[in-house]
């Protein structure tokens, strides 16, 4: 079977809001296995991982007028995360889709895309994982056919991982300290933008 526009468009109809699409795929399973599914494939399989979950809201959201943007995280474990973002009248959000709930999407209320992606850092943190970079992409300058694809979009990855990120410089002091406090309490539950 083959997605076509208009099926998106019928979705971005249903789902017509960052907000919605985000409440949609936390209902998702998540995808443990190595894939990188289109959002059409993506949407098919009725689960998701991070980088495919911020395709499927990108192909959904852009017939609302949101561009297809994504932010790439480099993580120093090399376990990366990627998002959809937004930008409304009251400041930049996200839709995403991860094991962790820290890692879901926000509400649209940072002032710069740098204060959003800071907003991952703390509870990035676990026993192996920091966020060290992030990089804003237009999903359509990776080249692929990353709404449509029958096949893995590999090609999205790469060019996600040739790309130069944002350093993020952080404190070593409060990464100790957030690393010790998972490894006593576990990840973090509930941030005050968090969706």
């Amino acid at each position: 079977m083959y997605m076509s526009r208009e099926q998106f468009i019928k979705l971005s109809k249903k789902f017509n809001t960052p907000r919605k699409v985000q409440k949609w795929l936390k209902g998702f399973s998540y995808n443990k296995k190595d894939t990188l599914r289109s959002a059409f494939s993506c949407y098919e399989s009725q689960e998701a991982h991070c980088m495919e979950a911020a395709m499927l809201a990108a192909a959904i959201l852009e017939h609302r007028g949101y561009p297809p943007l994504i932010i790439s995280f480099e993580s120093i474990d090399e376990l990366d995360h990627v998002i959809f973002v937004f930008k409304e009248k009251t400041g930049w959000g996200s839709v995403g889709r991860s094991r962790d709930k820290g890692l879901h999407g926000r509400a649209p209320m940072f002032r710069s895309l740098r204060a959003l992606a800071m907003s991952y850092f703390d509870p990035y943190v676990d026993k192996t994982g920091k966020i060290t970079g992030y990089q804003v992409v237009h999903l359509d300058e990776t080249k692929s056919n990353w709404r449509f694809s029958v096949k893995n979009v590999w090609k999205t990855e790469r060019y996600l991982l040739e790309l130069p990120h944002n350093k993020i410089k952080f404190s070593a002091k409060r990464y100790q300290r957030l690393r010790k406090k998972y490894e006593k309490e576990g990840p973090l539950l509930k941030g005050k933008h968090w969706w």
